[in-house]
């Protein structure tokens, strides 16, 4: 479709299109609700999107105030037609589809890994977090260390909290250099190795091996794209959630959202609209808590190892190859799982070889018929590891609150390093804080005080598909100690446990071995990389 556009249409499109003739072309330089109402519109109209900008979102007078007012007087015609589009479809009509169509860029700072657990709750937004494995927590800007203390305590526990912590983070900052200085003996760099990758790998193992002593209440930066509909599901649960410093943050993020993209959270305050619906969260949470402590009174959890596989299809290899098929064959899915059950093993590994192809990375995965299958496992990790971990989103996965009691990790190469004492001490007193708060009737806020090397129960359910993802991406040998155990251990149930033999083959990239410097392979690609880039 060609538009026949005047030299002043062009010049008024010219500003936010990337291209006006041909039939594929991008939008720039518009506000999100510009963007997402032209879209929006777009789904009902026979006109190109060029011209449906013209005609319907510039409207009289638009091709004057292009050469007056200029690119802004534009955008401010535009805006008010897709407020008033936004209210009419979205409120009004309630297609929350359209809320969709555009998206934000926000900033969180100083949040607590109890918030940034929350943030990243969704599936269909995309978050980067500071990491506790390349950002040392030794420094105190404005005279105190990196924690949130939360607005909940008060008086004596507030101070007992303050002053435990800053022991924590005193042990750390004490111990952080001589890790260092351990690794570095203990790992010497090699004839030939790059001063730099090495230096920056003996940096990442320290603070790999001692982020167990951080509490939960350290405070990251996280930043986060998602689109109307994504941030009003989040702001409606945080809205909901029985911490301050969650809702409080909702707060703050509604009056920025609200400067880029109002017309997608008119309904996130509204109190029969989104406050009816948090109120439903917050009532579900709530009732579902009290049944459980009805319930499983005098339950105890029974000793488990780190992960457990707890649900598998014993026939969800042979449906793998069914669906493996399908694309390529004109027989329905029954019948093309009759015959994947008649075939032999080596049949059935002949499709999955062919399916599978040759990978040469780990980005090279097989398609859709590996989510015919799937796994759930139950695990019992650190803190630390259940934060990379959490962030596979596209999965199922849940947690239980962070407590004291399912004991912690104590890493070999603190007791190598003589920090063990220290490690235990801090440790111990996150333990015995917690459980003051919780006694003070705040077994939510009690988990600011557990220190990350503090177990916490959560389960992963995923298709074989995901799961080949996690695994691979996980037992990487730059990856931490504490989540390659668990997702060997994962690659090693699929095997052995759910009997998938030829999945877990598939899994090409799934990493056993031991390494000795985590990052030290990563550290020498970047600087390959590094060398072969024209300055």
């Amino acid at each position: 479709m060609t538009d026949e556009l005047t030299p002043a249409e062009r010049a008024a499109l010219a500003p936010y299109f990337t291209a006006l003739d041909g039939p594929v072309f991008a939008l720039v330089n518009l506000p999100e609700v510009v963007k997402g109402a032209l879209f929006a519109r777009y789904s009902r109209s026979p006109k190109s999107l060029r011209r449906l900008f013209l005609d319907e979102f510039l409207g009289a007078g638009a091709l004057a105030a292009a050469s007056s007012g200029g690119a802004r007087g534009l955008a401010a015609a535009a805006t008010q037609r897709a407020e008033r589009l936004y209210e009419r479809v979205f409120v009004e009509y309630g297609d929350d589809s359209v809320a969709q169509l555009g998206g934000v860029h926000l900033a969180c700072e100083g949040a607590s890994n109890l918030l940034t657990k929350m943030l990243e709750w969704g599936r269909l937004m995309a978050y980067l977090e500071q990491s506790t494995r390349y950002v040392p927590y030794d420094d105190r800007p404005g005279g105190r260390y990196r924690y949130h203390v939360p607005a909940e305590l008060a008086g004596p526990l507030r101070d007992r909290y303050v002053a435990t912590l800053d022991r924590a983070f005193d042990a750390y900052r004490a111990w952080l250099p001589r890790l260092r200085e351990h690794f570095a003996a203990k790992h010497p760099a090699g004839p030939g190795e790059s001063e730099s990758a090495w230096r920056m790998s003996v940096r990442a193992k320290a603070l790999d091996t001692l982020r167990g002593m951080l509490p939960a209440a350290t405070v990251s930066n996280v930043g986060i794209y998602g689109t109307g509909q994504a941030w009003e599901q989040l702001l409606l649960r945080m809205r909901a959630h029985p911490l301050a410093e969650v809702r409080a943050c909702a707060d703050l993020m509604l009056v920025e959202l609200r400067k880029v993209i109002p017309a997608f959270l008119k309904r996130v305050d509204v109190p029969d609209r989104g406050g009816a619906w948090s109120q439903y969260l917050a009532g579900t949470r709530a009732a579902a808590r009290e049944v459980a402590e009805r319930l499983l009174a005098g339950a105890a959890p029974a000793p488990r190892p780190e992960v457990l596989l707890t649900d598998f299809d014993p026939d969800g290899e042979v449906k793998v190859v069914a669906a493996a098929l399908y694309a390529v064959s004109d027989l329905p899915d029954d019948q093309l799982l009759a015959r994947a059950q008649a075939m032999t093993a080596t049949q059935r590994a002949e499709v999955l070889a062919a399916y599978v192809g040759t990978r040469k990375n780990r980005r090279h995965k097989p398609g859709r018929a590996f989510e015919r299958t799937g796994y759930r496992f139950d695990v019992l990790g650190d803190y630390g590891a259940f934060r990379d971990l959490q962030r596979h989103r596209l999965l199922t996965l849940e947690w239980q609150r962070l407590t004291s009691r399912h004991g912690f990790v104590l890493p070999e190469a603190v007791t190598e390093a003589g920090a063990e004492a220290d490690f235990r001490r801090v440790l111990e007193e996150s333990a015995a804080l917690h459980d003051a708060i919780e006694a003070a009737g705040l077994p939510d806020v009690a988990s600011y005080a557990v220190s990350m090397a503090y177990r916490v129960r959560f389960y992963m359910a995923m298709n074989a598909r995901e799961a080949m993802h996690v695994i691979e991406l996980r037992t990487a040998p730059q990856g931490h100690p504490a989540y390659r155990r668990i997702c060997q251990e994962m690659h090693r149930l699929v095997a052995e446990r759910a009997g998938h033999r030829a999945i877990a083959a598939a899994m090409t990239f799934a990493d056993h071995s031991e390494v000795a410097l985590e990052r030290l392979e990563a550290e020498r690609a970047a600087e390959r990389r590094r060398a072969a880039s024209p300055s």
